[in-house]
């Protein structure tokens, strides 16, 4: 059915958190050697998700309503029961027509012939309920996909937050040696060195702060499937390749794939069959009944027979063809409304991801090519006394703040995308070819 690929567009999100996707090194140390394959300590979304649809308990209670369901379908298979009665007449009473030679003994067989459907209506309304079961399953696995893609991306941000604080450690050893340097030359204060220090003390901080993040994110990825020991280490994925995606206009068009809205396809069928088995009711059943009579004075048998219907069934029907009829109209304007809080949640997406992707672009192009540059020659000239330590370490406080804006606009863009393709659907990969934007600079 189509929303298993649905289901599925998580796994092809443009967070590259695939197979092809490697643990990058720190920001600092870049290497020009060819990737390895990726060590079995590596941890994917595809691991992820595999754990999930096998543990989740959301997914496994489907199984169990399914059951609840085929069992109300086979009773509403059953038709009115056989009833055998046997009466008694003329017995125990007073006058000449009481006494045992008197009395009349009836065996007899009854039920109820159903009118107008009634069956294949009850049948249709528990089969509709069935197949809504299975939307509502996809449904709840695309948000636990959804729910999995964000826990992940926020291994893979403190991830790359502990590089980013690897950087900002090595950046400020070498401002550290270099105060050191020029107070032993006696070209600077004492004061110089101890903030580089201090400084250098705070990058470590910042380094600790988010090796906990990634042990806390470990953690609340693992409790999807129900584990409190990760068992993994690191996991792979690039938060800077962004794709190209359509406009919003054009992406709204995939909002009838989402389960939200598909479940209503599915609330009008039973909503239907409702109508249907309401409506049948004002068709009367018919009550009849045949037996054998034995008087008991001659020894004589006898055959009775009896059919009975009620009257005003069209009458006492109406109420709830009415409240079925009310509740099939009330759908469709429930849709509408849920159809515009769609849109809405997806417009605002779309706004974030493409704010969040113009900012990494830029940020990526224009800024730091320049604060590189600038680093070095600030390095250069702070060692050769021409500055001092206050804008050095003013020059790295930039460098760091810009690359965590950097990563920073890069998760709300991944959490933007992620929030597109559980509403629509729609699987969105990078450009292979280019270069990714997660590169050290």
């Amino acid at each position: 059915m189509w929303l298993r690929p649905a289901a599925l567009a998580v796994l092809t999100a443009a967070l590259c958190l695939s197979a092809q996707a490697q643990p990058r090194p720190a920001l600092s140390a870049p290497k020009p050697e060819p990737a390895a394959p990726r060590p079995a300590s590596v941890f994917t979304l595809d691991d992820a998700l595999a754990r999930i649809g096998q543990a989740h308990p959301d997914l496994r209670m489907f199984g169990g309503q399914r059951d609840v369901l085929l069992a109300e379908r086979d009773r509403a298979a059953q038709t009115p029961p056989w009833m055998v009665g046997v009466a008694v007449d003329n017995v125990l009473g007073s006058g000449a027509v009481a006494g045992a030679k008197a009395a009349e003994v009836t065996l007899s067989l009854a039920s109820v012939f159903e009118r107008g459907g009634k069956l294949d209506a009850r049948r249709a309304v528990a089969q509709s309920r069935i197949d809504a079961l299975a939307v509502d399953r996809e449904g709840r696995r695309l948000d636990l996909l959804a729910e999995a893609a964000r826990r992940y991306l926020a291994i893979v941000a403190a991830q790359r937050g502990i590089e980013l604080a690897q950087f900002d450690i090595g950046q400020r050893k070498r401002a550290v040696a270099a105060a050191r340097q020029r107070l032993q030359a006696g070209a600077s204060p004492e004061s110089g060195l101890l903030t580089a220090q201090a400084a250098l003390a705070r990058a470590e901080l910042d380094r600790r702060r988010s090796e906990q993040s990634l042990l806390a994110a470990r953690q609340h990825l693992a409790a999807l499937w129900g584990e409190r020991d990760p068992g993994f280490a690191n996991v792979a994925g690039d938060p800077y390749a962004l794709p190209a995606i359509q406009d919003a206009t054009a992406l709204a068009g995939l909002l009838d794939r989402t389960p939200e809205l598909a479940r209503f396809a599915d609330q009008a069928r039973i909503a239907e069959a409702r109508l249907r088995l309401a409506q049948t009711e004002a068709a009367p059943d018919l009550s009849w009944q045949v037996g054998l009579r034995r008087l008991q004075d001659g020894s004589d048998f006898g055959l009775v027979g009896s059919v009975s219907m009620p009257l005003g069934a069209r009458r006492r029907a109406e109420p709830g063809i009415r409240g079925a009829q009310a509740e099939l109209a009330l759908l469709e304007t429930e849709r509408e409304a849920k159809g515009l809080s769609l849109y809405s949640t997806l417009v605002e997406a779309h706004g974030r991801y493409r704010v969040g992707a113009l900012e990494v672009a830029r940020l990526q192009d224009e800024v730091l090519p320049r604060l590189v540059r600038a680093e070095a020659a600030a390095d250069y000239a702070y060692r050769a006394g021409a500055i001092g330590y206050l804008e050095l370490a003013l020059l790295q406080a930039e460098s760091v703040a810009v690359r965590r804006q950097r990563l920073d606009a890069a998760v709300a863009a991944q959490l933007a995308l992620i929030e597109i393709q559980r509403l629509t659907g729609e699987g969105f990969l990078a450009a292979s070819s280019a270069e990714p934007a997660g590169a050290a600079r």
